[in-house]
């Protein structure tokens, strides 16, 4: 009886998976290099029509943004942390997607506030709050607050009785850039007493909050902080409070490098809402997204004022610094990714600010080709915590104009 050839699939398999391997890497590529090409002549042309430094914010990746978050966390609506960037047009473009906004100030409160905010879209979310700022908050009817602590509630229940108010507790940041917890969270043990004593002193306690930490790339961070979260509302409920708010603060990481390791926000909130279904659907889920939303629209583009050579490499002085747009450097811990108009090999040189200050420097390492006197030089994700914490005209260096497109 004559043998059927024996067919062997798999031998094809691995030589498909190679080639989409291949093809997906060429996608991705390509859209790179679509992306670069489309910043690069948007760049060429707003430097006819303005001087150095600028700060591009794109109200598209704006939207984006707040797309990407309600597609992957869809029970949570965000209130966007005005303190990464407070720009008006920003505001404006959240306030038509229906953002609600967290505000750490009365000054805050008010900017929001005047450009169309509604007071039950507001959070005041600083846990230490002046007098006059809970005062602020009661004329202007913005209600939601959070505390820390005892002391901080006798202030709101003095001048604003009956506010709803929000537990802020500590939880771990580990692996994240900016460690919040070591100044702001009550101790989780806490909880409930605190809860208890909102209540006996004519407050609304409604719910609890935390932060996982600025760039928390740790989910860890997040679903252990939620699981936390469960147990006080549990606990809670066994002492006749009803507690319906979950805030899960911000922190939602974006890369600064292009291709950066470490970064995916899509997988990170199939994770955080799965996590969430411990809470009934009766519950009302928060965030503050600053950087997530703010971060990707922003494009800084500065140029080389001198050059010199030192220490074995090329030093490029530019016309904004630590001072200026490049501020989070020192205040956010934050590392940026230099690019430029100008192409060939790249060597590992020195960047600058313009101030007289020799702490005014941008990297020792940055890799780019050699450049001369007026080339730009620009970085992406740079939209939040940057011209917000500028210091304005030190050394009569001015922050960057920001161009809305």
């Amino acid at each position: 009886m004559p043998t059927q050839p024996i067919e062997e699939p798999s031998r094809a398999k691995p030589l498909r998976s190679k080639r989409a391997v291949v093809a997906g890497r060429v996608l991705v590529n390509a859209l790179r290099a679509g992306e670069v090409n489309g910043i690069e002549a948007l760049i060429r042309a707003k430097m006819k029509q303005n001087h150095t430094p600028f700060m591009i914010i794109r109200k598209s990746q704006l939207i984006k943004q707040y797309r990407r978050f309600r597609k992957g966390l869809p029970r949570v609506e965000p209130f966007y942390a005005i303190k990464a960037n407070p720009h008006p047009q920003i505001i404006k473009t959240l306030l038509e997607q229906n953002c609600g906004f967290d505000v750490a100030s009365a000054g805050e409160m008010r900017h929001v506030l005047s450009l169309g905010a509604k007071p039950d879209k507001i959070i005041f979310a600083n846990t230490i709050k002046s007098a006059e700022d809970i005062i602020a908050a009661r004329r202007a009817r913005v209600r939601m607050m959070t505390f820390d602590n005892e002391s901080e509630l006798y202030k709101i229940s003095e001048h604003y009785p009956g506010a709803h108010v929000v537990l802020r507790i500590k939880v771990d940041n580990d692996l994240s850039v900016v460690k919040l917890s070591m100044k702001f969270g009550a101790d989780p043990e806490m909880a409930v007493p605190l809860i208890r004593k909102a209540k006996s002193l004519g407050l609304k306690p409604v719910g609890v909050s935390f932060h996982a930490g600025s760039q928390s790339k740790n989910i860890e961070n997040y679903l252990q902080a939620i699981e936390l979260t469960a147990n006080i509302f549990a606990q809670a409920e066994e002492q006749g409070i009803s507690l319906n708010v979950v805030d899960v603060g911000g922190g939602f990481p974006i890369p600064h490098f292009d291709g950066e390791i470490g970064i995916n926000f899509e997988r990170m909130a199939q994770q955080i809402h799965k996590q969430l279904r411990v809470f009934d659907e009766n519950t009302t889920i928060m965030a503050e997204p600053g950087r997530f939303f703010a971060g990707p629209a922003g494009i800084l583009v500065t140029q080389v004022v001198g050059r010199a050579f030192r220490n074995n490499r090329n030093y490029y002085y530019l016309n904004d610094g630590v001072y200026q747009d490049f501020s989070g450097i020192v205040f956010d811990q934050c590392k940026y990714e230099f690019k430029t108009l100008r192409r060939g090999k790249k060597f590992l040189s020195a960047l600058a600010g313009p101030t007289c200050d020799s702490f005014d420097t941008l990297a020792l390492d940055a890799e780019i080709p050699e450049l001369y006197v007026n080339d730009v030089v620009y970085v992406k994700n740079i939209g939040a915590y940057s011209s917000a914490s500028a210091v304005a005209n030190f050394n009569g260096f001015a922050p960057a104009k920001i161009i809305i497109v």
